[in-house]
């Protein structure tokens, strides 16, 4: 169990009609606009692990260059996200979130034209800087418009863009690589020029139509911005104690959570930029097939995400809810890195990914549970930083596994590392939180 509004002189209740009104409003018209904006984000981000079928071969990459580059991204996303933090502050969420949109489509679409590992290594780098700060900046966004309590769910409602993303990417991306020698380009080509197109189009949508805050939403009545502005306050740094920031950074609970995101997104990273070679490998199947394979193993992850979640709201409980998913993905690592049979191995990569979007509510849920007003502010940001170098270290990994054994697949034995140090030291924070509790 976790222990670790309307005028001020007559605000109206958190279940209001006004209320609930308004946050209705709020849910409909901008979670499925920042859904959709991630949704584009994530398959710009990771689109080149199918790509890889075919580019790495055309331009004579090696495992290693590939995983270097796939990696790099992350490092400049990690660099620029506080500083793309500030200015989403200072300019406008809505003029802020519409350049990274634009700047990042333009950039995944420039990747048609790459060459050589040098061109590749900085157009990754400049993707990275590009959409540094969207995710963290949506949290922020969204925490103007939702009262504590119902940030949780707003954040998961967003958040299922995610998988619902993976499905997408995995059956376009085998149509678009069988556009091989159209129009003269090849297929990977295509694949970049067409899925950079829309996050440029949403831009144009957002710079347009999102209101900055609730004081420019023109679809709130007077009554209903009241009320949201009212029941944000108490969410602000009003106390001294909600503001001390390097406490924040000394409570060791930050540097555990900070921990299982790097081991997190290391191992689902060097995963997913090899996914496609990998189910080939074992399969034998067409491009287009393994497509379709890798987005029905993602499918799966959807409701799984929305279920375990639910189930950790009902029960107030978050560590089991994280540590017995790593430690299916720990599983299924195992057995997929070993086996050769398909009906074993492709079932144990089904259930690694499926455990990994099961996680991802409740551990967000729990990463923002012991902390409060700016001291979140710092302690999210020091574990989204620290997590996301998670997505240079497993490429990278991944790709000199790749060159030195001979296979991807056996790159998945090193993955199983990083799952069991992230159920443990889960399994950890439980054991004292509990010891807390009991001394209470």
């Amino acid at each position: 169990m976790l222990s670790c509004g309307m005028s001020v002189a007559q605000p109206l209740p958190l279940d209001h009609a006004v209320g609930r009104a308004a946050l209705r409003k709020a849910s409909l018209r901008l979670i499925p606009l920042f859904a959709l904006g991630y949704g584009i984000a994530y398959m710009d981000r990771v689109n080149i692990s199918f790509a890889s079928l075919q580019m790495n071969q055309d331009l004579h990459f090696s495992a290693s260059i590939y995983g270097f580059g796939a990696g790099l991204f992350f490092l400049s996303y990690a660099a620029c996200e506080v500083p793309s933090n500030l200015l989403l502050y200072r300019v406008g969420a809505r003029r802020w979130f519409a350049r990274i949109m634009f700047t990042w489509g333009l950039l995944a679409m420039g990747m048609t034209f790459v060459k050589t590992p040098v061109q590749f290594y900085v157009m990754r780098f400049l993707l990275g800087m590009a959409e540094a700060g969207f995710f963290p900046g949506v949290i922020f966004y969204l925490g103007q418009w939702f009262p504590q309590h119902m940030r949780a769910r707003a954040i998961s409602r967003f958040y299922i863009a995610y998988p619902i993303s993976t499905v997408l990417m995995g059956a376009i991306a085998g149509l678009l690589l069988g556009l091989q020698g159209k129009a003269r380009l090849a297929g990977w080509q295509w694949l970049f020029l067409i899925e950079g197109l829309p996050a440029i189009l949403l831009s144009i949508v957002l710079l347009v139509y999102l209101p900055s805050g609730p004081e420019e939403a023109k679809w709130l009545t007077e009554e209903e911005r009241q009320w949201i502005l009212h029941h944000l306050r108490p969410s602000g740094p009003v106390d001294s104690h909600n503001i001390n920031i390097g406490r924040a950074l000394l409570d060791r609970r930050v540097w555990q959570i900070s921990l299982v995101f790097l081991c997190m997104l290391g191992t689902i990273y060097a995963y997913t930029f090899s996914a496609p070679a990998i189910v080939q490998g074992l399969t034998g199947l067409s491009i287009r097939n393994v497509g379709f394979l890798v987005a029905l193993m993602n499918l799966l992850g959807a409701p799984m995400m929305i279920l375990n979640a639910m189930h950790s709201d009902r029960t107030k409980e978050r560590y089991l809810h994280v540590a017995i998913p790593f430690l299916l993905i720990t599983g299924g690592y195992l057995i997929a890195g070993l086996s050769v049979a398909p009906f074993l191995a492709v079932p144990a990569l089904a259930m690694a990914s499926i455990s990994y979007f099961a996680l991802q509510g409740p551990l967000l849920a729990l990463a923002i549970s012991f902390l409060h007003g700016k001291s979140a502010a710092a302690g999210i940001a020091t574990m989204n930083t620290v997590g996301i170098l998670g997505g240079f270290f497993g490429p990278l990994g991944m790709g000199l596994a790749k060159d030195f054994t001979g296979s991807y697949q056996r790159g998945l034995l090193m993955l199983i590392i990083p799952s069991a140090v992230a159920a443990t030291t889960i399994f950890l924070m439980r054991s004292r939180c509990r010891q807390t509790n009991a001394s209470l």
